[in-house]
């Protein structure tokens, strides 16, 4: 199924916005939330086809929010990356095994992302 809608998840709306501008330019509708908690209500209601997931925020982490919306029927099937300054081999680890799809470490390279969401499709 073609990536066309992305949910980009993150508590900085400076990380947001330019993420955003990224992937609207490459042509994707973005849906943005700025909590783990917020991810979780639109990954229902905007079933989008990408999780950009941020892990660092208030509330609900990105961990715990990924692990939410893979183990939930209804959200399932929507393939989340973590997206995040938590760079240690542990914290990719534990992420993947929270159900991620994949782990970036920022300053994400945009070039490898593109890529990363092209082999998606």
């Amino acid at each position: 199924m073609p990536i066309q809608k992305i949910l980009v998840v993150d508590d900085s709306p400076t990380e947001r916005l330019a993420l955003s501008e990224v992937l609207v330019k490459n042509g994707f509708q973005v849906v943005t939330a700025e909590s783990g908690d917020e991810a979780v209500i639109k990954s229902k209601s905007e079933r989008p086809d990408l999780i950009l997931m941020d892990v660092v925020m208030p509330g609900t982490n990105g961990y715990q929010a990924t692990r939410t919306i893979v183990r939930d029927e209804a959200t399932r099937d929507i393939p989340v990356i973590i997206c995040t300054s938590k760079g240690l081999e542990t914290d990719k680890i534990w992420g993947m095994r929270q159900g991620a799809f994949d782990y970036m470490v920022k300053p994400l390279d945009h070039a490898v992302l593109l890529e990363k969401i092209r082999a998606l499709s």
